[in-house]
């Protein structure tokens, strides 16, 4: 499953590209698709302090990302651009029309990279343990 990812890069970049169009469309597809409105969010759970739409978006990308990119340098290039991502997608939304900054979605942003950066550092760091 591992190796699975990190030859076949392209299941990332697809990633990717969806998360920026879902990010910078106006207005929501998802709530078009789901409830033929363009305004209606749809919520997998109900918000704490951060967007839990967005903890989960960059939680299943970072770890895609990880999965594909498994090389220390590689790791470390990665958490910077999915930090990058994150803060980039978000202030982006200010500019889009029906669309809007909200720090509750940017700290769901950043709190779903941290999870999975912590997650593949212990998961590296038992690996190193191991052999």
């Amino acid at each position: 499953m591992i190796n699975y990812f990190s030859k076949y890069k392209f299941i990332f970049y697809l990633c990717n590209l969806i998360l920026i169009f879902l990010y910078l469309f106006p207005g929501s597809i998802l709530g078009w698709f789901l409830f033929n409105d363009l305004s209606l969010q749809p919520q997998i759970t109900p918000d704490f302090i951060v967007s839990t739409n967005h903890l989960y978006a960059y939680i299943v990308l970072s770890v895609i990302g990880f999965l594909t990119f498994r090389k220390n340098n590689q790791f470390n290039i990665l958490s910077i651009y999915l930090i990058f991502l994150s803060i980039l997608l978000e202030v982006l939304q200010y500019f889009v029309p029906n669309r809007s900054f909200e720090f509750p979605d940017l700290f769901g942003n950043l709190a779903g990279v941290i999870i999975a950066i912590i997650l593949f550092y212990f998961f590296k760091k038992n690996e190193n343990f191991k052999n």
